[in-house]
């Protein structure tokens, strides 16, 4: 890699970085956390880039998801569960309506750190830093919280492995077993207000069970009936905690950011000739890039030959993030622009974050109508275009929480009050989730139909 070391981002102009007030206190915390094992290995992040290398050829699909903003106070046992619990069942429907692999990649174990549109935020009169995320700062308002704080990147770190080692016990203990997922999912059908609508397709994945039985395929005879593979992400935003956690594989030699298998590059921190971007072009995770409207073919191109000028398959997720009004103007144009240059990637659709609008009471609170459509018209616009559809990317809770309006429930504004727990953005709770999986299984179905 021309011109690139861990440091060489630290030369370059960074956008949304917390100031500290003692440099040497960063440096002290820097230093512990090189000392410290890597979170994920470097064999486990080559298997993701593999399956996404599949993925961007048609022959799987992508599902990423979990918390907005992980918290130090909501780190609990059956919180990491249930989350885990609903991207299982997720998959379960999109693996059958797909007739695919369905790569599973959690929001989990490192997402303590969030963009934020404003320096400040003022209360009653009162201005402080805006809250950064846990990894920075502390939610509530006060001077003292808001203060960024190089320990908490230690905090962050403790947290990570802590949920990692949960969540793999979960992948390999015999909670992903596909007969007892699918009875989850059974349950969420037989309680929901449309059953009807999703009955069908929980019935023909039981007969699909029921026939692996009969052939003697089940959690005795195949491991992977009962067990299941999850990859971690997280936006790579605080990039002192990032380079700290870096290390050089001794198989190959390469660097890789071991805080998770899969970094992602924000909307607010792609560009070119930033840190961001300079970090990311080094290491040798698959990279996601969020794409919202306003980013003009060219620069994508830009950006696709600074962070895989080789081309290679599993390398980049475009994560589109354009809002329901606007994707099916928007995408048509990169997705050609892609196509012709004929770069290897995989599309995914976030629905969320271009859906975000104020409910009368001030609270943040996203549509599930909105959410599904902007999906349906992803799915449309890569049908028209002869490309493939590759993956979502949510925001969202196994918890019962009332921070997205609408679905089979009809949460409404008024609803949100209930039970909104989150620091950040608002969250698909998990009935929500499920119904989406159902939703978009049929378009889903379509597309890998389309690839022949």
């Amino acid at each position: 890699m021309i011109n690139w070391s861990t440091r060489s981002w630290r030369e370059k102009p960074i956008q949304q970085q917390p100031q500290y007030s003692s440099e040497a206190q960063l440096q002290q915390v820097e230093r512990q956390l090189k000392s410290f094992p890597p979170l994920v290995f470097a064999e486990e992040t080559r298997a993701l880039r593999s399956q996404l290398g599949r993925v961007s050829q048609g022959h799987g699909f992508l599902l990423q998801g979990g918390d907005c903003a992980e918290t130090f106070t909501d780190f609990t046992a059956p919180k990491i569960r249930d989350t885990f619990k609903v991207i299982l069942q997720m998959a379960v429907v999109l693996t059958f309506a797909g007739s695919c692999p369905v790569t599973k990649v959690a929001r989990m174990a490192g997402q303590y750190a969030k963009p934020r549109s404003s320096e400040t935020e003022i209360i009653d009169g009162v201005r402080l830093p805006s809250y950064r995320g846990d990894i920075i700062n502390g939610a509530e308002f006060t001077a003292a919280a808001r203060e960024p704080d190089p320990e908490r990147m230690i905090q962050a770190y403790h947290h990570s492995a802590a949920t990692l080692n949960l969540l793999r016990a979960f992948a390999q203990g015999g909670l992903a077993d596909l007969h007892k997922v699918h009875k989850w999912n059974m349950s969420f059908v037989q309680a929901n207000p449309l059953k009807e609508k999703y009955l069908q397709v929980a019935e023909q994945i039981q007969s699909a069970l029921k026939f692996m039985e009969v052939l003697g395929i089940n959690g005795q005879s195949n491991a992977t009936i009962s067990e299941t593979q999850l990859f971690t992400s997280h936006e790579a935003l605080l990039l002192p905690y990032e380079e700290a956690l870096t290390r050089i594989d001794t198989l190959t030699g390469l660097p890789y950011d071991c805080s998770a298998h899969m970094v992602w590059i924000g909307e607010r921190t792609r560009q070119l000739d930033h840190a961001h971007v300079e970090f990311m072009r080094g290491i040798h995770n698959p990279l996601g890039i969020k794409i919202g409207p306003n980013i003009p073919a060219d620069e994508l191109i830009q950006l696709l030959d600074v962070l895989n000028p080789d081309n290679e398959a599993g390398r980049i997720t475009l994560i589109t993030r354009m809002g329901a009004n606007t994707l099916a103007d928007k995408l048509p144009t990169l997705v050609r622009r892609v196509k012709a240059e004929g770069r290897q990637v995989v599309w995914s659709s976030d629905p969320m974050h271009g859906n975000t609008v104020k409910a009368e009471n001030g609270l943040k609170t996203r549509n599930f109508d909105d959410i599904h459509r902007e999906l349906c018209q992803f799915f449309a616009v890569h049908q028209a275009e002869g490309t493939y559809p590759g993956g979502v990317h949510l925001e969202m809770t196994g918890e019962d929480v009332t921070e997205c309006t609408g679905g089979a429930y009809q949460i409404s504004e008024h609803d949100l009050t209930q039970r909104y727990r989150t620091q950040c953005d608002p969250r698909l709770n998990a009935d929500q989730v499920l119904e989406l999986a159902f939703l978009v299984a049929d378009s889903l179905k379509e597309a890998r139909q389309g690839r022949g």
